[in-house]
């Protein structure tokens, strides 16, 4: 019951480590990833398709994305769906191809950005901690329930502790390395 707990605790802090991971592959830096544009959605023959699905998109350099569609009729749609984004970035065709350039980042913008990181990690540091309430709670239900002793309540607790405190130093170096990315030049 209580391995249980501490297991799901766990997996549920996994998960919003690799969330954050997710979310951060999408914050640009000075190169250029294929990430950047995974998550825009195209108007497909009046349904909205992710990009991948209606085309294919390559690091053609350090700064640029080639984006080549399927079909032909789809040239104008992924153009329109990428100036609608937030990326901030203008697509430059040439006949069926899409090719993105992406601006090498100001010092303000790279500051910015590392706000950005640093919120998104705050906010998966709190979704860790309400994890760890939401487990010490069950143990505590458990209690009132006299299902386990109190030793093994603050034994229990004691190791959500530590599994919490691991999660959140890999928030931490996560948010390190996104640091360290945008920063360099």
């Amino acid at each position: 019951m209580l391995n249980e707990i501490k297991q799901d605790a766990q997996a549920r802090m996994q998960k919003s480590i690799e969330a954050l991971r997710n979310t951060l592959s999408k914050v640009r830096t000075g190169r250029a990833t294929t990430a950047l544009v995974d998550h825009l959605k195209v108007n497909y023959y009046g349904s909205d398709m992710p990009l991948t699905q209606v085309a294919s998109v390559t690091v053609s350099d350090a700064r640029s994305l080639t984006i080549t569609p399927w079909e032909k009729p789809m040239v104008a749609a992924i153009e329109k769906a990428i100036l609608a984004s937030d990326l901030g970035l203008t697509p430059n065709t040439a006949g069926t191809t899409i090719r993105i350039n992406i601006p090498a980042l100001t010092e303000e913008r790279r500051k910015d950005l590392t706000k950005v990181v640093h919120g998104e990690g705050e906010d998966s540091k709190v979704a860790i901690r309400n994890i760890r309430r939401d487990a010490n709670q069950q143990i505590k239900d458990l209690l009132k329930e006299k299902a386990i002793t109190e030793d093994d309540v603050r034994r229990t607790e004691e190791e959500i502790q530590k599994i919490t405190d691991k999660a959140i130093k890999d928030i931490d170096d996560v948010i390190k390395e996104k640091e360290v990315e945008l920063m360099a030049v």
